[in-house]
């Protein structure tokens, strides 16, 4: 379960403050899809790294797979964010000079996943979502489509309990993004990952029983 308490960010740059997130509050059950909807600006992105820990606000809590984000030190973040979190970026993010292979490599080794388990793995995931034959590929030899099911199966080669996704389909076609958010939502399941996607995508906002809808940092709507 996710529970957000009363969260709010705000920033300070040259051109004056900006409230990013005000009085957020919302829980999210284990093992569901949450989407967090809303334009572009409207506090989406700092919402999920606040989620994940990648951000940490400026008041309010976070709790997250019993964890309470709060009371953790730097390295217990990421020590938490290597356990129990997955991220997929709005452009993947892969690491540009490894391989398939080598990329879907990595959170394993972080976790001391190594050897034929760590390889049957990576092959586990290839097929998962229907790449097994690219895993020597390097990030620019892949369609933008592949690039996001690579993405999407990095972030879970080590089987986190909560999945967080920024704007999956902004770069794709309209088929290809909905094949992937069905295929994140299948595999997700299957495995009883929590997945929370921030988008602006009509159908993908859709697809989510429960729905957080910002404006302006501002909570508009719970549907």
């Amino acid at each position: 379960m996710i529970e957000i308490f009363g969260i709010s960010k705000t920033y300070v740059s040259g051109r004056g403050k900006m409230t990013a997130l005000e009085n957020i509050s919302f829980t999210v059950a284990r093992g569901k899809l949450f989407v967090i909807a809303g334009k572009s600006g409207s506090g989406k992105t700092t919402l999920l790294n606040c989620i994940g820990g990648l951000e940490k606000p400026d008041c309010g809590r976070i709790a997250c797979a019993g964890t309470d984000l709060s009371t953790l030190s730097a390295a217990g973040v990421s020590h938490f964010q290597r356990k129990h979190v997955g991220f997929v970026f709005q452009f993947g993010n892969l690491i540009s000079f490894l391989t398939v292979n080598e990329n879907l490599s990595f959170p394993l080794e972080l976790n001391g996943i190594s050897g034929s388990a760590r390889e049957r793995r990576v092959q586990e995931l290839l097929d998962s979502i229907g790449l097994s034959n690219i895993g020597e590929a390097l990030p620019h030899e892949l369609s933008g489509g592949e690039t996001q099911r690579v993405a999407f199966a990095r972030a879970i080669a080590h089987s986190p309990s909560i999945l967080l996704v920024d704007e999956p389909t902004a770069s794709l076609d309209t088929i290809n993004g909905r094949q992937l958010i069905h295929l994140m939502h299948q595999l997700t399941s299957d495995q009883g990952c929590t997945l929370v996607v921030a988008t602006h995508d009509p159908e993908v906002i859709e697809m989510a029983a429960d729905r957080l809808h910002l404006k302006d940092g501002r909570k508009e709507e719970i549907k």
